[in-house]
């Protein structure tokens, strides 16, 4: 009867909700209920709504706590340390006598709103005991006044409760592993299912828009979630009323579908054009300026694009005025602040008024979660730039496998100057903290090495991504506390260099997390986290994602990437085929993505980054990694810029050339340098030049370099 009332009792104050029973009833009889830890609530309320008597297994200290107490006559515990041998033998005892019990992975309520530290123990009661998994989230709780989240989340009196109950599953180590290691082994699969866990009952089968409006639910209509140079920082309500207008305004010009060109800077401005783009399901083509008027008439016409939307200002002071005059030769130019001088007060009403009543009104015109959301161009550093089409679900699936493996809260800062026409600027720099209630300070060009340092001390900046290029100039100019609150730098899109590393660590005290991934990927396929961390990898997969490595040739211990998984965009946009989408595939199927990057995975599974396919040289009949011919010039001349390519060559096929910008470098001193290693993995030539050919993100350009190259040794 006390359960009854209970059940009752919460389901009117918090409208609680439980989904997947049928999943607790497949489990069978030895099952151990996992659940993420997130308030005092947590035990009352797997006690009072899961079915049966169960036992809960809770550290012996928390058990004498006055405030669980009155509750703990509802179901029979079994007091336990995690920590303990004897403590998870008597676990094991009580789990094979055939019994559902439930026990928090992470020992403590979480303090970060995200997964805490998983006990390998966990992980060995299941193993041992043959009992079945059962994991169960909980969302909600967090934000009521029982969890440990106060100053970090916005606390609400009567939040929905949510509790999902998953399919169950087995822990199953190799026989072979005994002792510490099967015991490890067997806590990182409990780990990877609780990941998993998170990212499968996340919320990213929607819209962006549809996500924007829950992040200003959760974090309230007033919160700041973006800022500029320009000092005006914009609160939800204010991006969601200026995104409305804008929207209301690019409705009368544009269709539905339409892909509509953006030829605008990192500004909070650009982001309420593509927001509002997106809620008439108008698909922006993020246009690549730093390419040249070509570049971007290249572009349109891949994408079909018939409007671009710019501004006289950014023209101007971009220095751009030539390349918008070739461009507008091409296609139709819309000023922004021709959209703005046409806007009423009406209009601007309007906007305000949808802006409140933007929960009951969008949800019934929200378009498919799988719909285009941008269209991204590649770099083009290996070829003609392609159009990389991602849905609104493919964008969220990443931000939620990233929130997955690494805890971000409101109190964040993102400090985003990645150009927002790159995915990694534009997912992970941008959406990432709008649509988790972070604050992004945007910052229009990665260049300016001396001044980014400074407005990371200025912004309290908590959160960084940048490429090594990036990183290391950065490092060189900053002084010693510009990234006092720097909480995670993380580095992608090129090879995070031993000594940018080191130098981070040493000068500031910080370790990079360096990840992996593609404008196809939109972009993270890996990262390393704070608590999945090897250095020299680039971390292990996302959650639900899955990799196959296709043999190679000449190389052993290591294959050509293919990934699938929910984060795989929807397909290209080709330079010889303008306007159709030709969807994702490679020689595993529909959906796979051929990355060309050949890689090692571990028995941990973290990968490393070996070359890209193309970036192998065949020298007589032999496969030698260029990547590897870089690291080696970087090892012996750690202040140069190196990139390395291959050319023909008459007797062995192809050559090694390195370009530097190491003076007076030659190849017997980077022999010397280099001790092991055999002459066919150096270069054959080093060409000595004033500067590497870069991409806009910091990329080399290998295209140019290899061009740059033949006309030298020709």
């Amino acid at each position: 009867m006390l359960k009854n009332i209970l059940r009752w009792l919460l389901t009117l104050i918090y409208k609680v909700e439980i989904r997947g029973l049928d999943n607790y009833h497949k489990a069978g009889k030895r099952v151990l209920i996992i659940s993420n830890h997130t308030s005092f609530l947590d035990p009352l309320l797997l006690g009072v709504f899961l079915p049966d008597d169960i036992t809960f297994a809770i550290n012996t200290h928390i058990s004498q706590s006055w405030w669980l107490k009155p509750f703990l006559g509802l179901s029979r515990v079994f007091p336990m340390d995690p920590t303990h041998p004897i403590s998870l033998k008597d676990l094991i005892h009580h789990l094979q006598t055939d019994t559902r019990t439930v026990i928090f992975p992470e020992g403590r309520i979480t303090v970060t709103g995200s997964l805490m530290k998983i006990y390998d123990g966990t992980g060995m009661v299941a193993d041992k005991s043959g009992a079945a998994i059962l994991p169960v989230r909980i969302e909600g709780a967090e934000y009521t006044h029982f969890s440990k989240l106060r100053n970090i989340v916005r606390m609400r009196l009567f939040p929905k409760i949510t509790i999902q109950i998953l399919p169950h599953t087995f822990v199953s180590p190799p026989p072979e592993l005994r002792g510490k290691s099967r015991r490890k082994y067997s806590g990182h699969i409990l780990t990877d299912i609780m990941t998993e866990m998170m990212f499968a009952t996340s919320h990213y089968r929607q819209t962006i828009f549809a996500s924007l409006l829950e992040a200003r639910k959760i974090h309230g209509g007033k919160h700041t979630v973006a800022n500029d140079l320009e000092r005006m920082p914009l609160s939800y309500d204010n991006l969601i009323t200026r995104s409305i207008a804008i929207g209301n305004a690019l409705k009368q010009v544009t269709a539905e579908g339409e892909k509509v060109g953006v030829f605008l800077p990192n500004s909070t401005k650009t982001l309420s054009v593509i927001l509002g783009l997106q809620l008439y399901g108008r698909v922006p083509a993020m246009l690549n300026y730093s390419t040249g008027s070509a570049g971007m008439v290249s572009a349109c016409n891949t994408a079909q694009v018939k409007a671009v939307l710019t501004s006289r200002r950014f023209i101007e002071m971009g220095k751009l005025t030539e390349e918008a005059e070739h461009l507008g030769e091409q296609v139709k130019l819309v000023y922004l602040e021709d959209l703005a001088a046409r806007l009423s007060v009406w209009d601007k009403f309007q906007a305000l008024a949808q802006c409140k009543t933007a929960n009951l009104w969008y949800k019934h015109t929200q378009y498919n979660p799988d719909s285009p959301a941008v269209v991204l161009f590649t770099s083009g550093s290996e070829g003609a730039p392609k159009g990389v089409v991602l849905s609104h679900s493919n964008i969220l699936s990443n931000l939620k496998q990233l929130e997955a493996r690494i805890n971000f809260n409101a109190q964040d800062v993102v400090l985003n100057f990645l150009p927002i026409f790159h995915s990694f600027g534009f997912t992970v720099g941008t959406m990432l903290p709008v649509l988790h209630g972070m604050t992004t300070f945007f910052y229009p060009t990665p260049l300016h090495y001396a001044v980014i340092p400074e407005i990371a001390y200025e912004t309290n900046a908590t959160i960084m991504f940048g490429t090594n290029t990036f990183l290391a100039g950065y490092a060189k100019k900053a002084h010693a506390y510009d990234f006092f609150n720097m909480r995670y730098v993380v580095a992608g899109a090129e090879k995070l260099q031993e000594t940018t590393r080191q130098l981070w660590a040493d000068k500031f005290g910080i370790r990079i997390l360096e990840g992996y991934g593609a404008t196809e990927t939109t972009p993270i396929a890996s990262v390393n986290t704070p608590m999945d961390y090897k250095a020299g990898t680039v971390g292990r997969l996302m959650p639900s994602m899955g990799y196959k490595l296709e043999p190679v040739d000449g190389i052993e211990d290591a294959g050509r990437l293919h990934l699938s998984g929910p984060n795989i965009m929807l397909g290209y946009l080709l330079p010889d085929n303008p306007g159709k989408l030709v969807p994702a595939k490679s020689i595993y199927g529909e959906g796979w993505y051929d990355t060309g990057d050949i890689v090692h995975v571990d028995n941990e599974g973290f990968v490393s980054i070996r070359g890209r396919s193309k970036r192998f040289a065949k020298v007589s009949g032999e496969m030698v990694s260029l990547t590897a011919v870089e690291q080696l010039a970087s090892n012996a001349w750690p202040d140069g810029h190196h990139a390395a390519i291959s050319l023909p060559d008459a007797k062995k096929g192809e050559q090694i050339i390195l370009l530097t910008t190491q003076k007076q470098a030659t190849v017997n001193d980077l022999a010397a340098a280099s001790k092991g290693v055999a002459s066919i993995g150096l270069p054959k030539k080093i060409l000595i030049v004033d500067s590497i050919p870069v991409m806009a993100t910091g990329k080399t350009n290998y295209l140019a370099a290899t061009e740059l190259a033949a006309g030298k040794v020709s």
